[in-house]
């Protein structure tokens, strides 16, 4: 039996456009995975799609070889289909209830997931996070974006998931903190052996947290491999162009802009 997540042909079609087309990849056990690319290249529909916030049009995706696009009969088996794949959104603040204390909305997931309601597992849950009492006893809006972002990692990790799919997770977030979250996420990993699935624009946040890379353009991988040999010696012109689109020395944007369109156009030819 095939072990890890397993992605293969994975499809999306929002009106005449394919989002996603024909996406796959594999994440072992205790792996992590970037998925990369600019805005609207379907990094997101993805992510929705592995934690069933999307149907998917066409491929398949397996968890440990159980097919996760088959929805489960009865509420135990369902519950359990949904825990292997937890989701961190890029804003916290809109997956928690305003109204309610962090601590309770952890314990609201213990409950849902069969973990217990106890005082003593919510405060580890926290505690694994960096966040304690004071914290939990906290409303929504009290807390820092970056608390906020660690209540929704304790969240997901309190439905004891396989696989954590961080969509954006620290784009919103000052960049000392997200180096904060980052090392937050390195350390579950290594304590935990979940496996995470990092979707983002940032090729530094990718690089600093996986192993190995997905690159998406118009919906479709156009390359992949190990995160250091694609991020450092790419083979496609587009992952040539999100590199040298980051800031640095020598940055030269109007050459990136011409490199930009003669892709597009290139893109664009009759085969």
């Amino acid at each position: 039996m095939t072990t890890g997540l397993v992605v293969h042909g994975l499809r999306k079609r929002f009106g005449d456009r394919w989002a996603v087309d024909g996406v796959s990849f594999a994440l072992e056990p205790g792996g992590a995975l970037g998925v990369v690319g600019e805005s609207g290249c379907g990094k997101s529909t993805t992510a929705r799609m592995l934690v069933g916030l999307e149907r998917p049009d066409g491929g398949t995706v397996h968890l440990d070889g159980a097919d996760r696009l088959v929805r489960p009969r009865g509420r135990a088996a369902r519950l359990a289909h949904a825990r292997g794949v937890q989701l961190v959104f890029q804003d916290p603040y809109l997956s928690l209830d305003p109204r309610i204390p962090v601590g309770e909305a952890v314990r609201e997931v213990l409950r849902l997931h069969g973990g217990g309601r106890s005082d003593t597992r919510v405060a580890e849950l926290l505690d694994q996070v960096g966040l304690g009492p004071r914290e939990a006893a906290a409303l929504p809006r009290a807390l820092s974006g970056g608390q906020r972002q660690r209540v929704a990692v304790a969240r997901a990790l309190a439905a004891r998931p396989k696989v954590l799919v961080l969509d954006e997770a620290v784009a919103a977030l000052d960049v000392s903190i997200q180096a904060q979250i980052l090392d937050l996420l390195a350390g579950i990993r290594r304590e935990s052996g979940i496996a995470l699935l990092f979707v983002s624009h940032d090729l530094a946040v990718v690089r600093h947290l996986t192993e190995r890379v997905v690159v998406l353009r118009h919906g479709r991988v156009v390359e992949s491999g190990p995160t250091g040999q694609v991020l450092t010696d790419p083979a496609h012109a587009y992952t040539r162009l999100l590199l040298d689109s980051v800031p640095h020395r020598g940055w030269d944007p109007d050459r990136i802009a011409e490199d930009r369109r003669r892709l597009t156009a290139e893109e664009s030819a009759p085969a």
